[in-house]
């Protein structure tokens, strides 16, 4: 994480003091569970309370840190600087209980809250592409395949497109969410030997968990690696749409652009260039998401009832997607809201190739007149090349070929020309995606 690219709301949920309250708050509430139990005195779990709820603080943390440079051990490190606040009664913490059921549970509730954050970030995004969608719903514009003028499209289509994806994206992360947020308070391999089950229900419903059916002495890895790969594909998305937007802006195309601020550079050498830097840097942020996929997919596999190969990779994972993705979303969702549509030059390239974004009506138009498909694309295809070669008018070539017009009288050939053919279902798809049109 560097500044450059983090919001505070989320790098503060990996910041120490935040994983240190949260372990505090799993120790605590297993304790209240334990006295509820009888296992420890109802006295002494009120007096962890007490004496041990105070503000986790820099100088906090940095106490912690010195008892782990002699301990070489988080957790202890922890509940030693924790007694020192507690006193006598600090003995009945962590009764029963193994370092990973703290580790895990409080990575659980950190990408809980992560979850929660970049839900928020969609919400923004999906937000800004349905208003640009009706924004530009029926303003035609020259569709690409293989970044050649296929047909007609609309700039409100485009973004249907993209809304619908990231529709898409929100459940995902919804269930990855769910399947995240799992509780584990079961001890050494996870067999509940030397603490009841009751203690992990307690502390898993405080805390707004399920408690985890088998957890070894580890929360299943899979779960992590399904909530890493749902950002891996959320960056995918957004790489999607910045990709789309570069290829618009390009001095060629310039049917839309980046917003172009006040006092703003494009190159230190030529004072001309408006740069899609936003969108090229978010291309480079979801590769950076998506190298974090596979490391967490490893993660899956580890030995036996535990190993902590998996430990150093999420703890750079964890905050390193998250703060990423929250970063690109919001910056995304801003490019979305100031992008500028030039209509222009939507029409202008609309009509660059003299009507043969018409080629497929007419090719219909032969055969449903009786020509045989394979002639009918032979007679649309020859005129067309021409206009490829020669800069013809596409129709008028049509007009003149009288292999053609002996099946389509000119008239009739003009009717095939109508734009709002290919525009007819734009109501229909925004209705699938919006629920209305």
């Amino acid at each position: 994480m560097i500044p450059r690219y983090s919001r505070p709301e989320m790098t503060k949920i990996w910041e120490p003091e935040n994983r240190f309250r949260i372990w505090f708050e799993i120790e605590a509430h297993a304790c209240d569970a334990l006295a509820a139990l009888g296992v420890i005195p109802k006295e002494s779990a009120r007096t962890i309370w007490e004496k041990g709820d105070i503000p986790y603080t820099p100088a906090r943390s940095a106490r912690i840190d010195e008892i782990e440079a002699v301990t070489k051990h988080d957790v202890i490190a922890f509940l030693t600087e924790l007694a020192e606040h507690i006193g006598p009664e600090s003995r009945f913490v962590h009764q029963g209980m193994t370092s990973s059921d703290v580790l895990d549970t409080c990575l659980a509730v950190q990408l809980t809250q992560a979850a929660d954050l970049l839900l928020a970030d969609l919400e923004r995004l999906l937000s800004a592409l349905e208003a640009r969608a009706f924004e530009y719903k029926d303003l035609a514009c020259m569709g690409r395949s293989h970044g050649i003028h296929a047909e007609p499209v609309t700039i409100g289509l485009k973004f249907a497109t993209f809304h619908a994806e990231f529709q898409r994206n929100r459940r995902r992360l919804k269930s990855a969410r769910e399947d995240i947020a799992t509780c584990a308070i079961s001890g050494a391999v996870g067999t509940f030997a030397n603490i009841d089950p009751r203690v992990e229900e307690h502390v898993a419903e405080k805390l707004g968990l399920k408690p985890e059916p088998v957890s070894t002495q580890v929360i299943p890895r899979d779960r992590h690696a399904q909530f890493f790969a749902t950002l891996g594909v959320i960056a995918s998305s957004i790489e999607h749409l910045a990709i789309e937007i570069r290829h618009l802006q390009r001095t060629e195309v310039r049917e839309a652009e980046e917003y172009f601020s006040p006092g703003q550079k494009g190159s230190s050498a030529m004072p001309h260039k408006r740069n899609p830097v936003l969108t090229e840097n978010l291309t480079g942020l979801a590769r950076l998401v998506r190298g974090m996929v596979i490391p967490a997919m490893e993660n899956v596999a580890l030995w036996h009832e535990r190993d902590i190969s998996h430990s150093s990779v999420e703890r750079m994972i964890g905050p390193d997607a998250t703060v990423t993705l929250d970063f690109a979303l919001n910056r995304l969702a801003g490019v979305i809201e100031k992008l500028v549509v030039y209509p222009d030059a939507v029409e202008r390239n609309l009509n660059q190739l003299g009507g043969l974004v018409f080629s497929q009506r007419v090719l219909l138009g032969l055969t449903q007149a009786g020509m045989s498909r394979e002639d009918s694309y032979k007679a649309v295809q020859r005129n067309a090349m021409r206009v490829w070669q020669e800069g013809a008018n596409f129709l008028d070539l049509l007009k003149a070929d009288a292999e053609v017009t002996a099946l389509i009288p000119a008239k009739a050939l003009e009717e095939l020309f109508d734009l709002g053919y290919h525009t007819k279902h734009v109501d229909t798809i925004f209705k699938r995606v919006f629920g209305r049109a």
